[in-house]
């Protein structure tokens, strides 16, 4: 995955024109690296990001949102002037393949974009944002690590391998979450930006469910060709999920500079995050 990732970065640097020894620090959205104490500083290499510090932050299919507003701060800060904010997830890894009423919701990918200070004069481009967390739902989604509530260990001598039990989603459960929870994050992003839902071009959101992007745009009040939506093509990535549809949107001219965005994730811990952003 952390070369997936790698190409993704590439990818992000050459349409900035921003070279990766410019780099100042790599944020990885991830829940499954290739490295248990993280793939970022894999990526940081990969890239040849020398200048760059690295680190992942796991926060499931808000993962993305959640560090693209903690690149943010680091660049408003004056901390960082370049920052890769990447979300990448390989979900085969945790799936159960029996469980057909899961596993068949799952994907892989990577996507990534570059965060930079603007010029000077120039207002910031994340407009509003609006992040939560709510530990007591952690139970509808999860996937524990051996021992903690995934499935047993086999031999409890030092040398057995770590390992983590299967992703269990109460899909039930989940739906009713996203739907509630994800227009009102928008709507709270939106009021901090003093902007309305009729300032909205587009909705860049996590790629769950079509029915939950459906009931979004509905209440944004957003016709079906303002959703940026690549369900259909991918399944659930996690944390690639948003990097992804914004790059297909981008790249095929949809996006363009100036549009307002209007992003959320939501997913497992339970966490939920929206984000405003004006593109470019």
């Amino acid at each position: 995955m952390a070369s997936h990732a790698a190409e993704a970065c590439k990818k992000a640097l050459e349409m900035a024109n921003v070279a990766a020894a410019d780099v100042n620090m790599v944020i990885m959205a991830t829940s499954t690296p290739d490295d248990a104490f993280g793939s970022a500083c894999q990526v940081q290499a990969a890239i040849g990001a020398k200048q760059a510090v690295a680190f992942d932050l796991t926060a499931a299919c808000s993962g993305f949102v959640l560090a693209l507003v903690t690149a943010a701060q680091f660049v408003r800060t004056g901390t960082a002037k370049h920052v890769l904010v990447i979300g990448a997830d390989a979900m085969s890894r945790v799936v159960d393949w029996r469980d057909r009423g899961t596993c068949i919701l799952f994907g892989d990918g990577c996507g990534a974009v570059l965060v930079s200070a603007a010029p000077e004069g120039e207002a910031c481009s994340l407009l509003g944002l609006d992040m939560h967390s709510d530990g007591n739902g952690q139970k509808s989604l999860h996937a524990m690590y051996s021992g903690c509530g995934g499935k047993p260990f086999q031999d409890a001598g030092a040398s057995s391998d770590a390992s983590y039990g299967n992703v269990h989603m109460a899909g039930q459960d989940v739906f009713k979450f996203a739907v509630r929870s994800v227009p009102a994050v928008i709507d709270a992003a939106l009021k901090q930006a003093q902007l309305t839902k009729d300032d909205v071009d587009w909705l860049v959101m996590h790629q769950a469910n079509q029915r939950i992007l459906d009931a979004a745009a509905q209440r944004l009040g957003l016709p079906a060709e303002r959703v940026v939506s690549n369900l259909a093509e991918y399944g659930n990535t996690s944390a690639a999920s948003i990097p992804l549809a914004l790059d297909e949107a981008v790249r095929a001219g949809k996006v363009k500079p100036g549009d307002v965005l209007a992003m959320a994730g939501f997913g497992a811990g339970l966490t939920w995050a929206g984000a405003i952003v004006r593109w470019g």
